[in-house]
């Protein structure tokens, strides 16, 4: 994490960071691993499994949220746009997020999407 910055841990598959042993099952290479992500506004989700993402997002956008963080560049890859439609349908459904679209040229194009969530709402 960059020093300053507030963070989160998460635990991922070590399988979404190296290459498996092909003779090691997944169960067996599965070993939860703390990974620090910085709460910056930018959530990359390269090296991210398929399983792990809808989590990922969640924990990363009630971070964002908690300090202030209302727009947020997801890169999800441009690929064959199976992970961008996994990530808009996922989106569809959060009820912090406000609205979504493809991020603009100078952010990545169809490689990420631009999420702007709704504030916290505070009661006194």
């Amino acid at each position: 994490m960059v020093s300053g910055l507030p963070g989160i841990l998460l635990r991922i598959s070590t399988t979404a960071l190296m290459k498996p042993d092909p003779e090691t099952s997944e169960a067996e290479a599965y070993f939860p691993v703390p990974v620090p992500l910085p709460i910056d506004g930018v959530l990359d989700l390269h090296g991210i499994t398929h399983r792990d993402v809808k989590d990922v997002l969640g924990e990363y956008f009630a971070e964002c949220r908690k300090v202030g963080i209302f727009e947020i560049r997801v890169i999800h890859g441009k690929g064959i746009g199976e992970r961008r439609r996994m990530v808009h349908q996922l989106l569809e459904t959060m009820p912090a997020v406000e609205r979504f679209a493809l991020a603009s040229a100078s952010h990545g194009a169809w490689g990420a999407t631009m999420v702007y969530l709704q504030p916290l709402e505070f009661s006194l």
